[in-house]
């Protein structure tokens, strides 16, 4: 199984996904003429003046549902594989893809915005939505709608919570094994399956509000903490600290494990954590009440500042301060080894040592409870996209036993891949990851040649902001884009002023 695995991750993650999503950031970077570092201090503002409303959630709450799904075991045990199989080097390569990945991430979820539905009185919204409207392809839509499925409903759950598995058998012990149709399971891996499964049931049968109020808690809450004893560990060392940038930053261009392995494992890793261009994002970018579409698209683009740079960065400082780590070379051989050859990097066991190594007794702990809110919560990020993708199919195949079937089917997935090995439960993830972002990524490429609804959005809302009207409008039909069916719903049911009528009508002209 493990052999099947990995051939059909060396086909999905060639060298082609790898160009085409660093490729992909930097085109949509210059377009936006680096909409990242432009409006960072709008995305902070955007951010805490946001509304909910009975058919969204609010951008925070929206940013939240998002991060939850960025933040996750991928911040944790995905950094620690990057240092491992890719060297240094590879962090250096994830903030990269982070950096050119927000102009992607805007893209993507405007277009989510743009093209969103109201469906059993919330909004629902994603790439299958817009793939479909703006791209005009309704089986490239339904392709997408059935990998993300899979892949959110079954595949990346598995590693999740995998990560929360392998952290508390690390933390607390196996307490003896049980056997079972999967094997010899140890007890802590059954009774903490046991407990996920029952506490993801809870959430996921009270809809989409009960996920958002449960996020936007959590979320902030558990980032908070893990930065903090990243600092507390940064700050002890921080004498340290100049030469681990320059580690990391002089091993991404003669890289101790091969100039494939460091980009390889840093793009892969990167785009795992951060998840731009995979097409996981919009999702609930589109369940968003906002004025505008742009807003979002905006605030979506800082959660990317927010998984990559602070906290995987955290991460590997941690990693790389402390010397918990290895380097894997050929075969079973190591170039770095600092540790015993049986640690897996696939696991949250390098920043578990390292935090340990400072915080004697209390590292392991800590980070097997961070592990499980960071992943319980990404989890609960996945059955939301997944659903969305439900309702998108269930739009033709209208059959309402399909929820039903994949809270089952995530929740079986969920248990499965606690109790499994790691390596198994990663590349099964990295399946998931890779079918989304070759989708998703080719989509809003297309769409951007065929009508460039994203960055018209953008330039409509920059002229408004500019023109400092009283009221952010959006008005696709007079910006020329089609089949956003439910912002003219909205703008037929209510009078436009004057002066955002003015601004969109000059850019029009402007354009034309």
């Amino acid at each position: 199984m493990q052999e099947l695995v990995n051939t059909i991750n060396g086909v999905i993650w060639s060298n082609a996904l790898i160009y085409l999503c660093l490729g992909a950031g930097l085109f949509f970077s210059v377009l936006t003429r680096f909409v990242q570092i432009r409006h960072f201090k709008e995305m902070v503002r955007l951010l805490l003046s946001g509304k909910s409303s009975e058919q969204g959630i609010s951008s925070f709450q929206a940013l939240s549902v998002s991060l939850s799904g960025r933040v996750g075991t991928g911040n944790i045990a995905g950094v620690a594989a990057a240092i491992g199989f890719g060297g240094p080097g590879a962090v250096f390569w994830m903030w990269i893809v982070a950096f050119f990945g927000a102009a992607t991430a805007y893209i993507e979820s405007t277009n989510a915005q743009i093209f969103k539905e109201e469906t059993d009185g919330q909004y629902r919204g994603g790439p299958a939505y817009y793939i479909e409207k703006a791209m005009g392809q309704k089986w490239y839509a339904w392709i997408f709608a059935l990998a993300t499925i899979v892949a959110c409903g079954m595949l990346l759950p598995m590693v999740q919570s995998n990560g929360i598995g392998s952290a508390i058998e690390s933390a607390f012990g196996g307490g003896g094994t049980i056997s079972t149709f999967l094997g010899d399971i140890s007890y802590a891996k059954v009774i903490t399956a046991t407990a996920i499964v029952m506490l993801l049931g809870f959430i996921i049968f009270g809809g989409v509000k009960r996920i958002a109020h449960f996020t936007q808690v959590v979320v902030p809450f558990m980032a908070l903490a893990y930065i903090i004893i990243a600092m507390v560990i940064i700050f002890l060392h921080i004498d340290q600290l100049p030469g681990i940038v320059m580690l990391i930053v002089g091993d991404a261009f003669t890289p101790m494990a091969g100039v494939g392995a460091a980009i390889g494992w840093g793009v892969k890793r990167g785009v795992y954590s951060n998840e731009a261009g995979q097409g996981t994002g919009p999702h609930a970018a589109a369940a968003a009440e906002v004025d505008h579409p742009a807003q979002q698209g905006l605030v979506q683009a800082f959660s990317v500042y927010i998984d990559t740079l602070f906290v995987c960065s955290a991460t590997a400082f941690m990693i790389l301060i402390t010397g918990a780590y290895n380097v894997h070379g050929v075969g079973d051989a190591f170039i770095v080894q600092n540790l015993a050859a049986d640690v897996a990097a696939n696991s949250p066991v390098y920043t578990q040592m390292a935090v340990d190594s400072i915080f004697s007794g209390i590292g392991k702990p800590f980070i097997a409870v961070a592990l499980f809110f960071f992943a319980f919560t990404t989890i609960l990020a996945y059955y939301f996209i997944a659903e969305n993708n439900v309702y998108y199919i269930r739009r033709t195949l209208k059959v309402p036993a399909l929820n039903f079937l994949l809270k089952v089917i995530i929740m079986t997935a969920t248990f499965y891949g606690t109790v499994k090995a790691a390596d198994i439960a990663w590349g099964m993830g990295d399946i998931g990851v890779g079918m989304m972002a070759w989708l998703n990524i080719i989509g809003i490429i297309i769409i951007f040649f065929m009508s460039k609804p994203a960055i018209k959005a953008l330039k409509d809302y920059e002229q408004q902001r500019k023109a400092g009207v009283d009221k952010i409008t959006f008005d696709p039909e007079k910006l020329g884009i089609k089949n956003a069916d439910l912002w003219m719903k909205k703008k037929n049911s209510a009078p436009v002023s004057d002066s955002a009528s003015t601004v969109s009508s000059d850019l029009v002209e402007e354009k034309a």
